[in-house]
């Protein structure tokens, strides 16, 4: 898969995961679970250059 490609779909997914984590509760199970794959996520698109200001709502 070409590296473009990669990135558009890694940031497609950190922010649908980000419209699922506001929809839970913070203390249970699945955001923590989300959690990780947010940071996961994040750590690898920052690694990446993207500049995550615009579409980190977030902000953990």
């Amino acid at each position: 898969m070409p590296e473009k490609e990669m990135m558009q779909r890694n940031i497609e997914e950190f922010e649908r995961l980000q419209d699922y984590m506001i929809s839970c509760e913070k203390d249970s199970d699945v955001y923590k679970k989300m959690k990780r794959r947010y940071t996961a996520l994040k750590v690898i698109l920052t690694a990446s250059g993207i500049n995550l200001t615009e579409i980190d709502i977030i902000k953990e």
